[in-house]
């Protein structure tokens, strides 16, 4: 279990990140189009921007910030995940013009949050997913992880793109 903060008030996660090195696990998440996806679907090199729901600011930011980012990186598919509805991503992706990332949403049973490690358990956010940054290479291997320590904070879009180079 994690410890992370929420203005400055301890919360906790489930569990912790997968380790860099591990083999990510699969998922079901449903993408806009009300399909289901799973890892299986992405090729190439991912980043997963995790997230509490886009109807926060620094949550909105950090999907402006990787799709903006996003359209520099080859072979990179960036997956921005959270537990809001898929109408919510693809009405935010519409109305803000975010066209390079995949929104994925874990509404249905939150299962990914919870086989990752990072739904908050506790707070006033309890049973979101918390802020995350996981990357993967090719083979679905994690190359890197980022919890961020306090809710309200952004990730470091640097350090997690420094590692595709």
């Amino acid at each position: 279990m994690a410890k992370i903060t929420f203005k400055g008030n301890t919360i906790h996660t489930n569990g912790i990140l997968p380790s860099v090195g591990e083999t990510a696990k699969d998922f079901e998440l449903v993408a806009t189009d009300l399909s289901t996806k799973s890892l299986k679907d992405f090729n190439g090199r991912l980043v997963l921007n995790i997230f509490p729901s886009l109807d926060t600011g620094v949550c909105a930011t950090s999907v402006r910030r990787f799709n903006q980012l996003a359209a520099n990186v080859d072979n990179t598919t960036v997956l921005c995940i959270s537990r809001d509805l898929p109408f919510a991503h693809s009405r935010f992706c519409t109305s803000e013009g975010i066209d390079k990332v995949v929104n994925l949403s874990d509404f249905k049973d939150g299962k990914f949050g919870m086989d990752y490690g990072l739904r908050m358990i506790d707070g006033p956010l309890a049973g979101l997913n918390s802020r995350v940054v996981i990357v993967l290479d090719e083979n679905k291997k994690v190359i890197y992880t980022e919890q961020v320590p306090e809710i309200v904070q952004e990730p470091d879009y640097d350090a997690a793109l420094a590692v595709l180079k």
